[in-house]
């Protein structure tokens, strides 16, 4: 898909370098830059969402405590 979009020259200028230096397209370099960054904010997205459920948001845990008890005491028993 083409796209178009705006970008300081600076930025512009050093992707520009970067892609070079890679030895990759404009468009590989962006491609690539665009799929890190979704990748990064996806991990976000889990680590939200399990901060929620476990309660460390800042906000009482969605997990009935006893739960979180019985989880607490199995995982010291396991052999890593």
């Amino acid at each position: 898909m083409k796209t178009a979009v705006s970008i300081p020259d600076p930025v512009f200028q050093s992707a520009e370098k970067l892609a070079v230096r890679l030895g990759v397209s404009r468009s590989q370099f962006y491609a690539r830059a665009l799929v890190s960054l979704l990748e990064q904010h996806s991990e976000d997205d889990i680590t939200s969402k399990l901060n929620k459920v476990y309660g460390q948001d800042g906000e009482e845990s969605s997990l009935d405590n006893e739960l979180v008890v019985i989880q607490s005491r199995s995982i010291s028993r396991e052999k890593w």
